[in-house]
């Protein structure tokens, strides 16, 4: 790696004296898969906050972090060594994804691993909040005996209403019917329904409908505050809401007053607009106290299989960009992976995508008489990212003559 106006590095090897850090107590098999591959693997149990998270990055090659952590430019700026962040989770909102671009390190996650959990997770919820478990549990603990029938359902025949229709909700409805219940679905993008699924057009039609509606989107600016007061004044009486998604997609305060006001009937929460950033510290919320309600803290996703599987999926897409400088997956980078070809050394190059660079990087190799065995440049509208496999012999002085070009970000050598 290098940045503009100075060195790359030697050839990489697999075995070479490359640092990792991983915070949040990230699943044990991420540390095995790097450390396996030779990487000088740190694993820590919490997050950093940002200036010292900028020290510590010096000379680490890969992050891995989960939700606490936040990445703002700043940190991207003092961070020259670094090559790629994995999110060991579903999220990336948490890393400034356009400045991790413009510093060419692109940001890998965990799309597919923890869908299961999430799942679960909201189904247990749904029977919990239709039968009133945790009241029940509740009253019990203090000595109360409260057998009663009122205002418990089955949840056979009632209608579950999911908002994002990705992988964790496509996978809620196959669950939800396989107990008997009517699911719809709302989407911006056109999706394709499992099982009887149905989708509706609008939110509205999707909140007057449904027993139970659930949240499963990303947190982007069109979804911030998405279920205020008069979102939640369009659902059924009597329903009840579920938000594991992210804390900002929920106005917690007309919540708490669709829950006393008894519009709706319960609610179950694991995501909040601000949280605590470790397990010690307190945490207030106006939904404390308020029937039939569950919160839970983030945990989602948190069980030993999703954790363990999330480790090793950012694990392999780190990997790979290592070794090959594939990039698949990366969800602020141009998407390239070509397998290495035998007897070459590949040149990976990270450039300002303004006219020319491609002709004055073809015009080093020409100078160099160095042969091309292979070459793949793929830009967005800040980037380009070249992938070139060249001859051994000249490799270092390609990558040397790439480096030294103004419109240089980051440039290296894997072999």
């Amino acid at each position: 790696m290098s940045t503009s106006g100075s060195s790359p590095q030697r050839p990489i090897s697999k075995k070479g004296p490359f640092r990792v850090l991983l915070l949040e107590n990230i699943h044990v098999s991420a540390q095995e898969m790097l450390s396996a591959e030779g990487l000088s693997v740190e694993r820590l149990s919490a997050a950093l906050k940002p200036e010292e998270l900028a020290e510590r990055l010096q000379g680490v090659h890969l992050l891995g972090i989960r939700s606490k952590t936040t990445i703002p430019p700043s940190v991207l700026a003092k961070a020259k060594d670094l090559l790629a962040i994995g999110a060991f989770c579903i999220g990336t909102n948490q890393v400034d994804l356009p400045a991790a671009n413009q510093h060419g390190v692109p940001v890998f996650n965990a799309p597919f691993s923890n869908t299961r959990s999430v799942a679960e997770m909201v189904l247990a919820e749904v029977v919990v909040l239709t039968r009133q478990l945790f009241d029940r549990s509740r009253e019990v603990h203090t000595g109360q005996w409260r057998k009663v029938a009122t205002g418990s359902h089955e949840v056979r025949g009632k209608t579950l209403g999911i908002i994002g229709y990705g992988h964790i909700g496509s996978q809620l409805g196959v669950l939800a019917e396989s107990l008997g219940m009517r699911v719809l679905y709302y989407d911006v993008m056109t999706r394709l329904p499992l099982g009887n699924s149905r989708p509706v057009a609008t939110l509205a039609e999707l909140l007057g409908q449904s027993d139970f509606v659930t949240l499963h989107v990303p947190a982007t600016p069109s979804t911030h505050m998405m279920m205020g007061a008069e979102q939640l004044a369009q659902m059924k009486p009597g329903a009840c809401l579920i938000n594991a998604s992210r804390g900002t997609v929920v106005d917690i305060s007309a919540l708490a007053q669709a829950l006393r006001s008894k519009h709706l009937s319960g609610a179950a929460v694991d995501v909040y607009p601000e949280e605590p950033e470790g397990n010690s510290d307190g945490f207030v919320t106006e939904l404390q106290g308020l029937s039939n309600v569950v919160l839970t803290p983030h945990i989602g996703g948190s069980t030993e299989e999703a954790q363990a599987s999330i480790g090793k999926e950012v694990a392999t897409s780190l990997l790979k960009f290592f070794k090959s400088g594939a990039t698949t997956g990366a969800v602020n980078f141009p998407n390239v992976e070509n397998p290495l070809i035998p007897g070459t050394h590949r040149i990976l190059n990270v450039h300002r995508n303004t006219p020319g660079v491609l002709r004055d990087i073809n015009r080093i190799v020409s100078d160099l008489n160095a042969n091309i065995h292979a070459q793949v440049l793929s830009t967005d509208s800040n980037i380009g990212y070249l992938v070139m496999d060249l001859d051994q012999d000249v490799s270092q002085q390609v990558c040397e003559a790439i480096a030294s070009l103004s419109t240089d970000i980051k440039t290296r050598i894997v072999s």
